[in-house]
Formats: C-alpha cells, sequence, structure tokens
C-alpha cells in the first residue's frame, strides 16, 4: 500500500474571481496527503508576481497548508514579465486598498473551496505585501496574518513611490485577527522608529501581536536571489511562521 509524502504538493497556475468579480491570475499549491488544513493568501512584494513570490507559496503548501498569491497585477498587465508588469502599475499609482482587500477576500474564498480546507484563513505579505496583510487583517475576518517588512502603515511614503501608499494605522482598532510582524534592525522603511509606534498602538489597543526584528538585517531579507538575503534570518523568520500559522490555523 502507497503512502503520500507528507510534502508533496500540487502546485499550478489558476484564474480566481477577485475585486468586483474580475477573473485575475492566481498562483495555488496544496499538499496531497488527505487531511484537515487551513489555509494562507499569500500577498506578493512590489516586485511583482514572481518566481520568489510563487517559490513561498509551495514552501507553505509543503508545510501543510493550502496556499494561493493572486497577481495583484493581473489587470494592468495580464501575462507580462514580472518587472514590467510591476513598473506599468507603479507608473499607474500602485494597487488600491480597496482592490487589494477584494482580491484577497477572493482568494480566501477559493481556499474554503479546496478539499480538507477547515475554513481558517491567514495572510503573509513581504514589503509592499506586508502593508497590504496588515490592510487585510484590518479589513477582512481571518484566523492570522504575518507582515513581512511592510512600510507605510504608520508614516507617509516618500516622495517617487506609489500614491496609493497612505498610512492606515487608523485601521488598527479594526485588527481582525493575531499579527505577527518580522523586520530588519537596518531596514530604513520600515525604521526601527515606525515599528516600535505600531507595536506601541497596538498594545495600547490590546491587539494580540508579536514582534521580531532582527540584527544585521534589513529589507527584503527573506529574498534569497538578492543582496540583502539574511539566512540566519530567514531561518528564523520561516520558523516563526510556520509556528504561527501551525498555531492559528490548525
Amino acid at each position: 500500500m502507497s503512502t503520500i509524502s507528507p510534502d508533496a504538493i500540487q502546485a499550478e497556475t489558476i484564474t480566481i474571481s477577485g475585486h468586483g468579480g474580475d477573473e485575475i491570475e492566481a498562483y495555488q499549491a496544496r499538499p496531497l496527503a488527505p487531511g484537515s488544513r487551513g489555509g494562507v493568501v499569500l500577498i506578493h512584494h512590489m516586485p511583482g508576481y514572481d518566481r520568489e513570490s510563487k517559490e513561498k507559496v509551495r514552501r507553505l503548501a509543503a508545510e501543510g497548508f493550502n496556499a494561493i498569491c493572486p497577481n495583484l497585477y493581473s489587470r494592468e498587465a495580464p501575462g507580462a514579465d514580472p518587472d514590467d508588469a510591476a513598473a506599468a502599475v507603479r507608473a499607474a499609482g500602485g494597487v488600491p486598498d480597496e482592490r487589494l482587500v477584494g482580491d484577497v477576500a477572493g482568494a480566501s474564498d477559493q481556499l474554503k473551496k479546496l478539499d480538507g480546507a477547515n475554513g481558517k484563513i491567514g495572510v503573509i505579505g513581504y514589503c509592499s505585501g506586508g502593508r497590504h496583510s496588515f490592510l487585510a487583517a484590518c479589513s477582512l475576518p481571518l484566523d492570522a496574518a504575518v507582515d513581512c517588512y511592510g512600510a507605510f502603515v504608520v508614516e507617509a511614503a516618500p516622495e517617487g513611490m506609489p500614491k496609493v501608499m497612505q498610512p492606515i494605522l487608523h485601521l488598527a482598532p479594526n485588527l481582525s485577527a493575531p499579527l505577527l510582524g518580522l523586520f530588519g534592525a537596518e531596514d530604513k522603511f520600515p525604521a526601527p522608529p515606525e515599528v516600535a509606534k505600531l507595536d506601541a498602538e497596538l498594545t495600547r489597543l490590546d491587539k494580540p501581536h508579536e514582534f521580531h526584528t532582527f540584527e544585521n538585517a534589513g529589507h527584503s531579507f527573506f529574498s534569497v536571489d538578492r543582496p540583502a538575503y539574511r539566512p540566519e534570518a530567514a531561518v528564523e523568520g520561516w520558523r516563526l511562521v510556520g509556528e504561527f500559522f501551525g498555531k492559528h490555523l490548525s
């Protein structure tokens, strides 16, 4: 009698219904072994719906979660190279907050339809996706949220950044789920003082959260193909993510 390896997965590109009923591309991965499991919506970074983001989706599936990454740039640049798509969206002013929330809601609905789904949903985002993860958790009923170095939650974006990147700290009272924050001590966006302000506000509101700041790490320390990659921070970060989702999505 054959058995399925616990890290065996199926990954594929699919179409989902996003904000306003728009059909958008998404990358989905799920474990092949039977069982009840939670789902994770991965929100890609500003460089786009790229190989790195899809690798992270597959890793989450190998760790036992149904996972999906919606292509937030589907409308402006369907089928385009990630760099070209990111440039087109940036030139258009960025992804509107309302649309982001709608796309995450659509991705969540897709995860809940999968065999074995237990109905629990978490979100995780990197870079601009970290801000988006906080935004989604303040706008939708979720079970867990992870913010990986998301900037412009507290402070306004500098000149040259997408105009939609406005502070959203005022949404903190609406945070619907426990929040895990992973940051770099050498990051400028968000810099440690911005992280401290967010931490203080969530503490004041009695919102469950845990923040970790890694020394000798800056922005994008999870990105294995970039000079900013920091193995020690990334390995510990992945351990914390797995532990956090395991606790809240089981």
